[in-house]
C-alpha cells in the first residue's frame, strides 16, 4: 500500500517507520519554516510525575515499547536517540519526603522510585535542598536528532516535500485518499493519508472538530564551564544534560498565548529559575527557543481514522510526553490500519461526536 504522511516530527516519523518495516511505500509532507515541538522536546522520559508523585498513564508499557522502537531506529539511521538517565529531584520539605515515601509504598510503585539516590555531582553545583528523590527507568530521547536524521534519509530517498499541506485536495475516490498534497502529482493515489500535524492540525478542517488545545512552551540551552552531570535534575524546572557540558533548561507552560515566538518575561522567568539552581558554576546562555506543544483536554491522544472520509487517519495530541507516547501510539495506529485492531477507547477519536 502506498501512504502519505502530513507532518514528519516525532508522531509521524515514527508511524512511517512503523509502515516501512511492513513493508509498505509512504510519502511524507511537512510544512516549511515552522518550529515544530519535536525541535525544541527535550525527550524527557519520566515515570513519576507531578506534585502528587504519580506514575504516567501505562508507563509499565511505554517504556518496553520505546526502547525496542528507538533501538530499531538507531540501527537503521546509524545514530544512538535513547539515553539511559537517572533522574533526581527536589523535596522541598518534610511534607514531600513524606509524601514520597508513602507512595513509594504503593503497588507498582517501588519500581521507579527510589528514597536515597545517589545525586553524583549535582550537590556541588547546586544549592542544598532538604532532601532528594529518584526516578528510576528514567531516559531522555534524542527527538531533534531523530527526526532531522529520518529526515536527510527521506530527502535522500525523494520521499519527502517541504509543503503546506492544501486540504480541498483531499477528495475521496472509492476509499483511496488522493493528491492531497500540493507537489504530489495528481496521478499519485494513496491508500491512506495520516495527519500527524501537531499543532498546525488546528488548521485540518477534516479534524476541527476534535478538541484540540495548545500549551506554549520555552526553553533555554545553557553550556556551563563544569563537568557534564550524568543525570537530570528536577528543580521547578529540569535541567538535562545534552553533550559536551550543554544542558535544555526548561520549561514554561502556557494554555494562553498570541504566537510561538520566545519572549522576554519566559526567558528572565527561566534565567531566574536557573540562577536558584546552578550555584556553583559559571555558564553561558546559547539560545532561548519556544514550541507548541498540540494537547488534549482529557491529556490523551487523538489516534483513529476519520468517521466520514475512510483512509484519512490521525495520530496527534502528544503534548509534553511525546517521547514516550509516540511509540505506543504509533503502533495502536498502524496496528488499526494494517491489522484492523481496535484502537483503545481511552485514545480513539471516536470517543468525541463529529460535527
Amino acid at each position: 500500500m502506498k501512504f502519505l504522511i502530513i507532518g514528519q516530527g516525532l508522531a509521524g516519523t515514527l508511524t512511517g517507520h512503523r509502515l516501512e518495516e511492513a513493508g509498505h511505500l509512504v510519502h511524507y509532507a511537512d510544512a516549511p519554516e515552522q518550529t515544530a515541538a519535536s525541535s525544541v522536546a527535550a525527550g524527557i522520559v519520566n515515570p513519576i510525575t507531578g506534585r502528587r508523585f504519580v506514575k504516567s498513564w501505562r508507563i509499565d508499557e511505554l517504556i518496553p515499547e520505546a526502547k525496542v522502537l528507538y533501538s530499531q531506529l538507531e540501527q537503521t539511521l546509524g545514530h544512538k536517540f535513547w539515553y539511559d538517565q537517572p533522574l533526581i529531584r527536589t523535596l522541598y520539605n518534610r511534607g514531600d519526603l513524606n509524601d514520597w515515601q508513602a507512595r513509594s509504598a504503593d503497588p507498582g510503585y517501588p519500581e521507579y522510585m527510589e528514597d536515597q539516590p545517589d545525586p553524583g555531582k549535582i550537590p556541588e553545583l547546586t544549592d542544598s535542598v532538604f532532601a532528594y528523590a529518584g526516578v528510576r527507568h528514567a531516559a531522555r530521547v534524542d527527538v531533534a536528532g531523530l527526526v532531522q536524521a529520518f529526515r536527510k534519509k527521506l530527502i535522500q530517498e525523494n520521499r519527502f516535500q517541504d509543503e503546506e499541506a492544501d486540504y480541498a485536495q483531499v477528495p475521496v475516490l472509492l476509499g483511496a485518499v488522493a493528491g492531497a498534497k500540493k507537489g504530489i502529482k495528481s496521478s499519485e493515489d494513496y491508500d491512506h493519508v495520516i495527519c500527524c500535524e501537531g499543532w498546525r492540525v488546528r488548521h485540518n478542517p477534516y479534524f476541527r472538530y476534535l478538541p484540540h488545545g495548545g500549551n506554549k512552551g520555552e526553553v533555554l540551552i545553557v553550556k556551563t564551564k563544569a563537568p557534564l552531570l550524568d543525570r537530570m535534575f528536577k528543580h521547578r524546572i529540569f535541567l538535562v544534560p545534552l553533550a559536551d557540558d550543554t544542558y535544555w533548561v526548561g520549561a514554561t507552560s502556557e494554555n494562553h498565548f498570541d504566537d510561538d515566538s520566545p519572549t522576554p518575561a519566559n526567558r528572565k522567568f527561566l534565567e531566574d529559575r536557573l540562577a536558584e539552581i546552578l550555584t556553583g558554576t559559571d555558564y553561558d546562555i546559547s539560545s532561548h527557543k519556544a514550541a507548541v506543544r498540540p494537547t488534549v483536554k482529557d491529556r490523551r491522544m487523538f489516534i483513529g481514522q476519520h468517521p466520514k472520509v475512510p483512509g484519512l487517519w490521525i495520530l496527534n495530541g502528544l503534548g509534553t510526553k511525546g517521547a514516550s507516547l509516540a511509540p505506543l501510539g504509533s503502533r495502536w495506529l498502524v496496528e488499526s490500519i494494517l491489522e484492523n485492531k481496535d484502537i483503545p477507547a481511552e485514545v480513539n477519536i471516536h470517543r468525541f461526536t463529529s460535527r
